[in-house]
């Protein structure tokens, strides 16, 4: 079979490319140590890319910065079978303000957002954008600028989950078909805030098991139940004096370069096997830990 994967920032986001490039390789390889041919977009109109490739391919996923990833997986979805999240889960995802609005609707901590007069630290980001990127601590009478939001700053540990949904819809779209998610690992993240509170991402580590684990699985599927996420999702989460749930990217994210060294099973396989309704029960840990960095390098121990 042929399968398109398309990654937004290789080729067109100099700053994001090396982690772009990570994860493609790591997804190619997984691909075609089960047979599947690759096929991967080139330089030029990225939509115009998936609209030509699309319909030669028997599956397809894109990865883009979130704000953009509803736009092109649409395009993926009218021409084949889609193996990531659909673009209506997408759109919700990437709306920070809507996602915790819906995800606090079930019960799931979120961080909650505080106007100019909140005498606590707080933490400014894009209501819409990806990983860590513009998000910064807020300094004194600081206030978000258009398409901003200020949180409560969380204190506690920073994890990351990676888990995979089935090919659900899920009850943010109507309902829920009950088909459990995989869970993949827990990994620990590393980020860092330099003198003007703009955090960084530094990589982090996978698998990792916190004392809380079984909650924080279960919160994270709950997560993607209620929003019907599909195909590999990472759920950044603070845990400490409650689990919340700050960031849902509906698509693969830098944990993946670490996760696929680690479980026996192939990617590839879990993604495929899930998204026709056929997950398998769970995943199978090798004895390895990972340890990557926020350019895609990994080493294994």
């Amino acid at each position: 079979m042929k399968v398109l994967i398309a990654e937004y920032t290789a080729s067109r986001d100099p700053t994001l490319a090396p982690e772009g490039k990570a994860m493609v390789s790591v997804l190619q390889e997984s691909f075609e140590r089960l047979g599947h041919t690759v096929v991967l977009p080139e330089s030029g109109d990225f939509d115009a890319e998936i609209a030509r490739l699309a319909p030669q391919c028997d599956y397809g996923l894109v990865i883009a910065p979130d704000e953009m990833l509803s736009k092109f997986t649409h395009t993926l979805e009218l021409a084949t079978h889609n193996i990531g999240s659909d673009s209506t889960s997408i759109a919700v995802c990437a709306n920070k303000r809507l996602t915790g609005k819906i995800l606090s609707g079930i019960g799931i901590a979120v961080p909650q957002e505080v106007g100019a007069d909140y005498t606590g630290k707080r933490v400014i980001k894009p209501v819409k954008g990806a990983g860590s990127v513009g998000v910064r601590i807020a300094k004194e009478g600081e206030v978000p600028g258009d398409g901003e939001m200020a949180v409560e700053y969380l204190e506690g540990e920073h994890y990351s989950v990676s888990i995979v949904g089935s090919r659900v819809v899920g009850e943010a779209c109507g309902y829920y078909s009950g088909l459990p998610p995989v869970f993949l690992t827990i990994n620990r993240q590393y980020s860092s805030a330099d003198e003007n509170g703009v955090f960084t991402y530094r990589g982090g580590e996978t698998p990792v098991h916190p004392e809380r684990e079984e909650e924080i699985i279960d919160v994270a599927k709950k997560t993607i139940e209620r929003l019907g996420c599909q195909g590999y999702v990472g759920i950044d989460l603070v845990v400490g004096e409650k689990i919340w749930v700050v960031d849902v990217n509906p698509r693969p994210t830098m944990s993946i370069i670490g996760v696929v060294g680690v479980i026996d099973e192939e990617i590839a396989d879990v993604l495929l096997k899930a998204t026709v309704g056929l997950p398998p029960e769970g995943v199978h840990y090798n004895g390895k830990k990972a340890v990557f960095d926020e350019v895609g390098g990994v080493t294994f121990s």
